[in-house]
């Protein structure tokens, strides 16, 4: 049995700054109904102004897991040519505290003309989209409550603030995604401690929509997501989400080697959209299961 102790140092040693894995790496499938939180060159991609608010870890059987909150607003400017941005977001695993904030922008290319698509469903024909990102992150890691006496890695506490860049690129067909992104492209270069390691995950994915009638009544959805970090395994995700007539859409994910997700959603008024979460976790995962949601608004047609 582990003891609530050791299921703390476990989850820092995984993702602390401390070591080669960074907390800048996404936890959960959020990235599925908000998309930039890890690609900025979907900023402004809807058919208006947009509000998300995410949140994970209501319940969890192991002290320490991870929790996470972010809010942006993202909207198009420019007849949709590009795009703008804002997001903080907050992550909680352990001793470890990250606070991110950061503005977006982005530059659309488009090939022919918008198509007239289902709300929340891919939105233009042929568009190519690129995404920056500037901001601030903050880490704090409480390593002298882990009681850690006899390594000189958890002799002191770490309090640092970074700046970050980022940079996105998107590809989009009526019925076909693709895009790569890096969050962090400087890393820990700016960092003034010598041991804070940050890595720089790089995020490729790609998606479909499988269009049952004319109407579109029913969209299946299947996407896989891949993640390169520098000393970490590959992480593959494999989701498939089923849309029924824009109203509610349920699906699954499988994670590798962490976990199973579970997802239920529901859209309301055309503009508002509920998104609920469960993860179940693999017997020999730290993570544990858990509980998230995502609520979006959309202004419909507002473009500054």
């Amino acid at each position: 049995m582990i003891s609530k102790q050791h299921a703390i140092i476990g989850l820092v040693l995984l993702f602390s700054p401390l070591s080669i894995f960074g907390q800048q790496t996404a936890l959960f499938s959020e990235y599925n109904y908000n998309p930039m939180v890890i690609n900025s060159a979907y900023t402004g991609m809807g058919n208006g102004a947009e509000v998300n608010l995410s949140n994970y870890s209501f319940s969890n059987d192991i002290e320490g897991s991870p929790k996470h909150l972010s809010l942006n607003f993202h909207t198009p400017i420019s007849n949709r040519k590009m795009g703008i941005g804002a997001a903080i977001s907050r992550d909680e695993i352990g001793v470890t505290t990250s606070t991110n904030a950061y503005v977006a922008y982005s530059y659309r290319v488009f090939f022919d003309h918008k198509s007239n698509r289902p709300n929340w469903q891919i939105y233009h024909q042929h568009v190519l989209s690129f995404g920056l990102t500037a901001g601030i992150d903050q880490y704090q890691e409480n390593l002298v409550d882990l009681g850690i006496s006899d390594d000189p890695l958890f002799a002191e506490n770490i309090n640092e603030t970074i700046p970050t860049i980022g940079v996105g690129f998107l590809y989009n067909r009526r019925n076909f995604y693709v895009g790569i992104s890096a969050p962090n492209i400087l890393g820990d270069r700016l960092a003034s401690l010598d041991n804070l390691k940050l890595s720089n995950p790089v995020y490729g994915y790609m998606g479909y929509s499988f269009l049952l009638n004319k109407f579109d009544k029913i969209i299946i959805k299947p996407n896989i997501l891949l993640k390169h970090e520098q000393g970490a395994p590959m992480q593959i995700d494999l989701n498939l989400a089923t849309s029924f007539e824009n109203k509610f859409e349920v699906g699954i994910g499988y994670r590798s080697t962490t976990s199973v997700n579970f997802m239920a959603g529901i859209y309301l008024f055309k503009h508002f959209r509920f998104i609920y979460q469960y993860n179940v976790g693999f017997k020999d995962s730290l993570l544990g299961n858990g509980h998230g949601m995502v609520l979006s608004y959309v202004f419909k047609g507002f473009d500054l």
